[in-house]
């Protein structure tokens, strides 16, 4: 989150809008085009989730906007570091009003993110090189399987047509077998101090 928060940051330097695209991409893991066809009316306080219904990117005569990539709605939960950004962005602004627009009241889209913030450069200057605006999506949703959030919970907030392609999300490196050797070993410690000394020789499974 520190990185995040230095990368959106860096961002802000050159306009807050740009910071707030790349914080929203990141806690809601949308793609960048979702995030440029949110409107005021998508984002729900009461119920606390972002309603993701449609997404906005250039094409041939200027901007095209349709339904997302898996054409159905989906709706993804508010997590707290994205609640003030989310009451500024949507204050006085009617419900089709866009969420999202740059400096000069346009559309924002990740070309214009990549360009306006010479985004190369700033990502190598946090020491993530590599990282795109496609991949604040992939962060925020390891950030949502690290946290155990449910794999088909996960499925849709991600708006996946396959579990397989979420999987791909979960456990992306050694430490989660740490843990869960950690968690295994508590388990098995207060198992045995319930149950007393087992059996010599006992093979069934329990």
């Amino acid at each position: 989150m520190g990185t995040l928060t230095k990368l959106a940051d860096a961002c802000a330097t050159i306009d807050q809008s740009y910071s707030d695209f790349v914080m929203l991409a990141a806690l809601l893991a949308a793609r960048s085009s979702e995030v440029s066809g949110l409107q005021a009316g998508d984002v729900h306080f009461d119920k606390n989730i972002i309603v993701i219904a449609r997404q906005t990117y250039p094409g041939k005569g200027g901007l095209i906007t349709k339904q997302t990539k898996g054409r159905k709605e989906r709706r993804v939960p508010i997590l707290e570091p994205l609640r003030p950004i989310l009451e500024r962005l949507t204050a006085g602004k009617e419900p089709e009003d866009r969420l999202m627009v740059g400096p000069k009241g346009g559309a924002l889209t990740t070309a214009t993110v990549r360009d306006a913030t010479n985004w190369d450069q700033i990502v190598k200057d946090i020491g993530l090189p590599d990282l795109t605006r496609h991949g604040l999506r992939h962060t925020g949703a390891t950030w949502l399987a690290d946290a155990g959030i449910p794999l088909h919970v996960l499925q849709d907030i991600l708006g996946h047509a396959s579990v397989e392609t979420t999987r791909g999300y979960l456990h992306p490196d050694d430490r989660h077998l740490a843990s869960a050797a950690e968690q295994a070993n508590a388990f098995l410690a207060r198992s045995a101090k319930a149950r007393g000394p087992s059996r010599r020789g006992t093979s069934r499974a329990l």
